[in-house]
């Protein structure tokens, strides 16, 4: 995935400005807390009472994570570095990564982690991977990395071009039952092209975002198109920065969306581990909701997906398993032209059940065929010998015994029918994912 510095992040600092309240003498911890209105908007102490992520390991690729800040101190585990091969700690002030990290598994601090940022799956654990994209293989070797080493859910909240081996790479933790969950972007465009790598490649939850006003209506910042699945909070979010002085800042922009998108599939993960990832990304789908203003969209929609995410109705609601693959796009077997260069992802290797795929049929052979006409003939033939046979007999001892009917006589046995059917099963297809009622829109 070729990147460059100022498209790194898909929001942060960049986008929004940083509002370091930890330089700030007016601001405390309490007020940090107070200050992050998704957990509000999402009912998280009631959530809490559910699940936390406990047991999962969500891998962020980013810029790297601070694991020494403290409201991440424990929850990180040993990364890697893929940009000099050392460790996943930020260089050169970057926080993006460890807002990311802090918006999924941040446990706050102080008594009873009172204090600080707390991330929506507090018991989760964060994997972290910096990683540029510069290489030629883009994000393909952390993508790869983080399904080996037990992550189930991978966080990029950073949008590029496509590069060689991604698509395979994609794949590969598809048939790891991994959900990859990427920025929309952050020009507010729309259309088939609007949505940047790695989000825009099949198999890949696609997250735009909301804002904290109007029930949850898009965020204007957010890129739309065909490939956006869910949307959740993306302004005004207040997160962990470094941890020095700046130890906490505000965010705008679909990263932040994109990684509490991750913390909710961490939330079910943990509380339904026999789901598959697309299991999980279907209750996440038909638990969604919709502002007043979208009630009645056609689903899929190109600026909601399937809704905002509401957690607590994900975890509570009696929702039916599904297929395996749920909403997902599954990556197909013909070669799709990405960008950078032409990419391919095998059926074999794309994490999809037969069901999805391709079936063909065998055709038959030419001299089957003909076998099959002389076999024909042949019983043609001898019928009528016995036919012929059967009336010189008749003329000579007078008509058999027995009355009409041959075996099982008239509407006997052997006959066609047709087989019942039942009524039609619930379809992964657009428009097959009902809202729920919502359990409380972010701002709400």
């Amino acid at each position: 995935m070729s990147f460059t510095r100022t498209l790194r992040a898909v929001g942060g600092a960049v986008v929004a400005g940083a509002l370091l309240f930890g330089t700030a003498p007016v601001a405390s911890a309490d007020q940090i807390r107070d200050a992050q209105w998704p957990l509000k908007a999402f009912k998280a102490d009631e959530i809490w009472k559910i699940s936390t992520g406990k047991g999962v390991t969500v891998a962020v690729i980013d810029d790297g994570v601070q694991s020494q800040h403290a409201d991440l101190k424990g929850n990180v585990l040993p990364g890697k570095s893929f940009e000099d091969g050392g460790s996943a700690e930020p260089k050169d002030g970057d926080t993006h990564g460890t807002s990311m990290a802090a918006n999924i598994a941040g446990h706050g601090h102080g008594p009873g982690g009172e204090s600080g940022v707390k991330g929506l799956a507090p018991d989760a654990k964060i994997l972290p991977l910096r990683d540029d994209g510069l290489r030629a293989d883009g994000l393909a070797s952390s993508i790869r990395y983080a399904v080996d080493k037990g992550a189930s859910i991978i966080n990029i909240s950073m949008t590029g071009s496509a590069s060689d081996g991604e698509t395979e790479a994609i794949s590969y933790a598809l048939k790891h039952d991994v959900l990859i969950f990427a920025g929309a972007g952050n020009k507010g465009k729309g259309g088939p092209d609007a949505i940047q790598y790695p989000a825009h490649y099949p198999g890949v939850v696609a997250v735009g975002g909301v804002q904290n006003a109007g029930g949850g209506e898009i965020w204007p910042g957010s890129n739309y198109g065909p490939q956006v699945m869910l949307t959740a909070p993306a302004v005004d979010i207040v997160s962990a920065g470094d941890s020095g002085t700046s130890k906490y800042q505000k965010d705008t922009g679909t990263s932040d969306a994109t990684s509490f998108a991750s913390g909710a599939a961490a939330l079910l993960r943990a509380k339904f581990p026999n789901l598959s990832a697309g299991q999980i990304l279907n209750r996440l789908a038909k638990a969604a909701g919709l502002p007043p203003s979208a009630k009645g969209t056609q689903l899929p929609d190109a600026h909601y997906g399937y809704g905002f995410i509401q957690p607590l109705a994900a975890l509570t609601r009696d929702i039916p398993a599904g297929p395996k693959n749920g909403p997902l796009k599954m990556p197909t077997n013909q070669a799709t032209s990405a960008g950078a260069g032409n990419q391919a992802a095998s059926a074999g290797s794309n994490g999809g059940d037969s069901a999805s795929q391709p079936v063909t049929k065998p055709g038959w052979s030419p001299l089957f065929i003909a076998m099959l006409v002389g076999a024909g003939l042949f019983v043609v033939v001898v019928i009528v010998v016995i036919v012929m046979l059967a009336r010189r007999k008749s003329r000579r001892n007078g008509p058999p015994p027995g009355g009409p009917g041959g075996f099982g006589g008239p509407g006997g046995p052997g006959g066609f029918a047709p087989y019942p059917q039942g009524p039609p099963q619930q379809s992964g297809a657009p428009g097959s994912y009902p809202q729920a009622p919502p359990t409380q829109p972010p701002g709400r």
